[in-house]
């Protein structure tokens, strides 16, 4: 069975026990200021998890496409990726662990199903702890479904619980389904979890607690279900492989690289093989998103630079001709070729994605051809390359600690490599703080704020169309509790009259109070009745329409404001470029 072959499956699979398709979110997050990417599918649904109405009922299912960058370190061994499609299925107050944990058994074992070997599944439950009581229930169903207590494991927190998305909200235990991957080796009687071969594949979340202010966990009225299978790993059970890499998504990937580079992957060179499969795949991805960004410095733009640039470093890595620089164009096309019939946008941006990936690894050669000439002072002023020498190397020019060990054997130096791996280290610490300070909150307590930037986004996106030029659309958008950021096509720069004109408008529209309304229809129904969409979007058979008095109607998921004059002064602060033909304004309410 392949990748599609499992999609269809699984969707069949909960459409039958009364499950509604939705369709994959865009990979960047619309007003969640607490992530850069979706990084499961429970992400977009967020709003629906905290109670708001889901437009086609309280059971769902989906394949969503994700970004989990906390793995990048991870990729190189047989089941780690950044870049991965995700099976959802989800309750919303409806069924609970029960209905979850039996149909995650059924469509795993069932011979009508996927008929994967009972004797090779084992699962993990929660241990309990001060906060939250043990996970007998869950413990209890997997009992009726004959599972010996062998093959079940009590694991903490850290282990066995989800969320909430920030310091607040949704969240509770998980049980893990785990499938030994071993064909010539039958699966030991015990489970243990720190097995390797042991890999986990499905995941069900049991939202039954809400994290207060105060750090308590209460139970919620209304439970909901989230359940997460990786697509990627289920096929390489299925087939019997004992790497992802060999499936049919990434297999022509690494294929690809062989063919540029000259080289066949084998014990030694495979890290920087999965290493440029999963990253041109992610960047792919990335750059053919609805809302997709180019490579810059900040966020998702960084992010993407980091992995183009990691893709580059590794083809050096192989033998790959410097001087090629369409060798990751080469690649992204084989990505768009396996996915473009999921994901038909990859196809309609192939020329911005291959024109992004040139430039950048262009950019990128110039950088690396500095480096080594950095790199022939410290072999000629120094016997060995110290610590700080190799960070510099590796921080300013790109280049991994590979590179620079090879670089230097050729020229009979050592590396001082456990001084590189300390300097890495405080880096790595440093960065990440960073990274938590920038990001951390919820979407619970930063709720209020981010409801109300989205919903000036709808007023400024029709003021847009009103007084600058009816053909403008919206071509994404990003709210943090700080400020909203809305790009628009058009080839020019708004003149200071103009964004003047566009602030007086949407403050005006505030002062007036109008009503905003929730409707649901069709997606046909709504462009029929004058509703804006977004660009690429591929929206449900049933929508969230949401009007501002007669003056704007839009396509969105919520959620919202109930009037405009609960908005307060909208101030623009700043217009500029964010690519070609298209602009963008950062804004924020006072």
């Amino acid at each position: 069975m392949d990748t599609k072959q499992l999609k269809k499956k699984y969707i069949e699979f909960f459409k039958s026990k009364g499950h509604a398709e939705i369709h994959s979110a865009p990979l960047i997050p619309e007003h969640d200021p607490t992530v850069l990417f979706t990084t499961a599918g429970m992400h977009p649904l967020v709003p629906f998890l905290m109670g708001q109405p889901h437009p086609q009922g309280k059971r769902l299912v989906d394949v969503q496409k994700c970004i989990r960058t906390q793995d990048i370190d991870e990729v190189g061994d047989d089941t780690h990726i950044t870049c991965f499609e995700m099976l959802g299925n989800w309750s919303l107050g409806d069924y609970f662990k029960k209905e979850a944990i039996e149909w995650s058994w059924e469509f795993l074992t069932s011979k009508q199903w996927l008929g994967l070997d009972k004797n090779r599944i084992a699962v993990t439950c929660f241990a309990g702890d001060k906060d939250a009581l043990k996970d007998e229930e869950a413990y209890k169903i997997w009992k009726s479904l004959k599972l010996s207590d062998d093959r079940i494991a009590f694991l903490p927190k850290e282990d066995n619980w989800w969320g909430p998305a920030g310091n607040t909200g949704p969240c509770g235990p998980d049980t893990e389904m785990f499938y030994w991957k071993l064909n010539d080796r039958p699966a030991p009687k015990k489970f243990d979890p720190k097995d390797k071969n042991w890999v986990e594949i499905w995941n069900d979340v049991f939202m039954q607690y809400s994290k207060t202010k105060e750090g308590k966990y209460e139970l919620m009225k209304s439970k909901n279900v989230d359940t997460g299978l990786g697509v990627e790993r289920v096929t390489m059970v299925l087939n019997g492989k004992t790497s992802i890499f060999e499936i049919d998504v990434l297999k022509p990937i690494i294929t690809k690289i062989a063919d540029i580079t000259g080289k066949e992957m084998h014990h030694s060179n495979e890290r920087s093989f999965k290493i440029i499969a999963d990253h041109i795949r992610a960047a792919t991805f990335i750059l053919g998103d609805e809302r997709g960004v180019a490579p810059s410095n900040v966020d998702q733009g960084y992010i993407l630079r980091r992995y183009i640039r990691r893709c580059v470093r590794h083809l050096r890595l192989l033998g790959a001709d410097p001087a090629n620089a369409d060798s990751t164009v080469e690649l992204a096309k084989v990505v768009i070729k396996i996915h473009g019939d999921d994901y038909p946008l990859l196809k309609q941006k192939s020329r911005f994605i291959s024109e992004e990936l040139k430039k950048e690894q262009e950019r990128f050669q110039k950088t690396l051809d500095k480096g080594l000439k950095e790199f022939e002072k410290m072999a000629l002023s120094m016997a060995d390359i110290d610590a700080k020498s190799a960070f510099l190397l590796y921080q300013s020019y790109g280049f991994p600690i590979e590179m620079i060990e090879e670089l230097a054997a050729e020229k009979n130096r050592t590396v001082d490599r456990k001084g590189f791996d300390e300097e890495y280290r405080k880096h790595q610490e440093l960065s990440r703080i960073g990274a938590e300070q920038k990001f951390k909150g919820g979407l619970s307590e930063a709720s209020e704020i981010t409801i109300k930037l989205h919903t000036a986004t709808h007023l400024l996106n029709e003021v847009l169309r009103k007084i600058v030029s009816p053909d403008i659309h919206q071509k994404g958008s990003n709210i943090t509790p700080e400020r909203l950021r809305f790009d628009f096509n058009f080839d020019r720069k708004l003149t200071p009259e103009e964004v003047k004109k566009v602030e007086d408008e949407v403050n005006r529209l505030i002062k007036e109070a109008l009503p905003v309304v929730k409707e649901e229809m069709s997606p046909e129904d709504a462009i029929k009745k004058g509703a804006q969409a977004e660009f690429g979007a591929r929206y449900p058979s049933k929508v969230s329409v949401y009007s501002a008095g007669k003056y704007s109607k839009e396509i969105c998921m919520g959620p919202h404001v109930a009037n405009t004059k609960e908005l307060g002064h909208f101030k623009i602060l700043k217009e500029e470029s964010s690519a070609a033909g298209v602009r963008r304004i950062k804004a924020t309410l006072e």
